[in-house]
Protein backbone atom coordinates (compact mmCIF):
# COMPACT_ATOMS: atom_id res chain seq x y z
CA UNK A 1 0.00 0.00 0.00
CA UNK A 2 1.18 3.34 -1.01
CA UNK A 3 -0.02 6.92 0.25
CA UNK A 4 0.33 9.70 -2.42
CA UNK A 5 -0.08 13.22 -1.99
CA UNK A 6 -0.33 15.15 -5.04
CA UNK A 7 -0.27 19.29 -5.15
CA UNK A 8 -1.42 20.70 -8.70
CA UNK A 9 -1.60 24.42 -10.08
CA UNK A 10 -3.12 24.68 -13.53
CA UNK A 11 -3.65 21.30 -14.01
CA UNK A 12 0.43 20.65 -13.30
CA UNK A 13 2.02 18.51 -10.82
CA UNK A 14 4.04 20.67 -8.93
CA UNK A 15 5.16 18.57 -6.10
CA UNK A 16 4.45 15.18 -4.36
CA UNK A 17 4.67 13.11 -1.33
CA UNK A 18 4.92 9.92 -2.01
CA UNK A 19 5.21 6.94 1.17
CA UNK A 20 7.86 4.74 -0.15
CA UNK A 21 9.80 7.35 -1.04
CA UNK A 22 9.29 8.62 2.35
CA UNK A 23 10.05 12.37 1.34
CA UNK A 24 8.83 15.71 -1.06
CA UNK A 25 9.52 15.70 -4.71
CA UNK A 26 9.56 18.50 -6.36
CA UNK A 27 8.64 18.25 -10.49
CA UNK A 28 8.85 22.83 -11.63
CA UNK A 29 10.80 25.17 -9.99
CA UNK A 30 8.31 26.14 -7.24
CA UNK A 31 7.62 22.48 -6.06
CA UNK A 32 11.02 22.33 -5.92
CA UNK A 33 11.65 24.87 -3.52
CA UNK A 34 8.38 23.85 -1.52
CA UNK A 35 9.59 20.51 -1.58
CA UNK A 36 12.96 21.34 0.27
CA UNK A 37 11.29 23.56 2.63
CA UNK A 38 8.63 20.71 4.10
CA UNK A 39 11.76 17.96 3.45
CA UNK A 40 13.47 20.26 6.00
CA UNK A 41 10.18 20.74 8.77
CA UNK A 42 10.20 17.08 10.69
CA UNK A 43 6.82 17.98 11.75
CA UNK A 44 5.29 18.16 8.26
CA UNK A 45 7.50 14.88 7.13
CA UNK A 46 6.08 12.70 10.32
CA UNK A 47 2.61 13.99 9.56
CA UNK A 48 2.93 12.92 5.57
CA UNK A 49 4.13 9.26 6.79
CA UNK A 50 1.90 8.80 9.43
CA UNK A 51 -1.03 9.36 6.95
CA UNK A 52 -0.57 6.15 5.40
CA UNK A 53 -1.67 4.44 8.34
CA UNK A 54 -3.96 7.13 9.52
CA UNK A 55 -6.15 6.47 5.77
CA UNK A 56 -4.75 3.66 3.81
CA UNK A 57 -4.52 0.95 6.13
CA UNK A 58 -7.64 2.14 7.77
CA UNK A 59 -9.71 1.71 4.29
CA UNK A 60 -8.40 -0.70 2.62
CA UNK A 61 -9.59 -3.49 4.46
CA UNK A 62 -13.80 -2.30 3.68
CA UNK A 63 -12.39 -1.35 0.15
CA UNK A 64 -11.42 -5.12 -0.61
CA UNK A 65 -14.52 -6.69 1.41
CA UNK A 66 -16.75 -5.02 -1.07
CA UNK A 67 -15.30 -6.05 -3.68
Amino acid sequence: IEFIRSYYFNKLELTRFSSSVGKFVGFTEQGVRNAAAWNNNPSILSNMKAQKEVYCLNHVPGYYRAA
